[in-house]
């Protein structure tokens, strides 16, 4: 198992990514921390990934309160002795409109917590992963920040997640000295409970179903299906294993093929 003997904590834990990778992570040998704002939700979650309670310790956390994010790592040190990787998965995206009605306060909203939020996140890992002579970020990015989103405008999101692999870049060379890798993981449209969500509130004014909707932006994929969560998660399991050990600085796209980076 590729993460045997390692503690990893995901942060931004709901029914999505977050639970996929955490599970993935569970899976692949590691002890796992699950953060996220709604507690109840989150004891929930870690109830159905370990009903021991063995290898899962969960903590409300919030990536804009960094006294929560260092109670969450202190939570991996004490109960599973330290920490490995961390995978950031929490974000906003609220500004569904066109960019002439985007107002300030929307746009900084997403800038704060998607880029702001993501280095709190680093700073609480870093004294522990400097002890521990390295460690693993791996930061959810969003291929809205690589192309337009032509069913839906994402400007602020787009311009937060762009602003997010600027910021992994240059993290990943003033912390590679000190063994810590940084890289991101940049999906397309994922099948789970978000885009769930979209294709059923399209099938309805459509009068089709939501798999109809799926398969049509599928349809622009050279695979010609649509990534789940969990294909996400396989490639932030990657970049938080060993496999990656000299992988830094870089963003990978699951997308199916719908682009290809360059």
């Amino acid at each position: 198992m590729i993460l045997d003997t390692k503690t990893v904590m995901v942060v931004g834990v709901g029914p999505g990514l977050g639970s996929s990778c955490a599970a993935a992570a569970l899976r692949d040998g590691a002890n796992v921390v699950i953060g996220a704002r709604n507690e109840q939700r989150l004891v929930a979650i870690a109830t159905d990934l370990d009903p021991s309670g063995a290898r899962v310790a969960a903590i409300a956390t919030d990536i804009m309160d960094p006294a929560s994010l260092d109670a969450a790592v202190a939570v991996a040190v004490e109960r599973f002795g330290g920490l490995d990787a961390v995978i950031n998965v929490a974000a906003l995206d609220t500004a569904h409109a066109p960019f002439a009605d985007l107002d300030d306060d929307t746009l900084r909203k997403n800038l704060e917590v998607n880029v702001l939020g993501a280095v709190h996140v680093v700073r609480a890992v870093t004294p522990v992963f400097i002890e521990n002579g390295g460690g693993s970020v791996v930061l959810i990015g969003s291929q809205a920040s690589l192309k337009p989103v032509d069913a839906m405008p994402q400007s602020a999101y787009a311009a937060a997640k762009s602003a997010l692999l600027a910021l992994a870049r240059d993290m990943a060379t003033e912390l590679g000295p000190s063994g810590i890798r940084v890289n991101t993981v940049v999906p397309t449209w994922m099948w789970g409970p978000n885009v769930k969500m979209y294709c059923d509130w399209q099938a309805a004014e459509r009068g089709c179903t939501a798999e109809e909707i799926r398969d049509e932006i599928a349809a622009t994929m050279a695979l010609r299906r649509m990534p789940t969560d969990a294909d996400v998660a396989e490639a932030a399991i990657f970049f938080a294993s060993d496999r990656s050990a000299m992988i830094t600085g870089q963003r990978l796209l699951v997308n199916a093929g719908e682009f290809y980076d360059t």
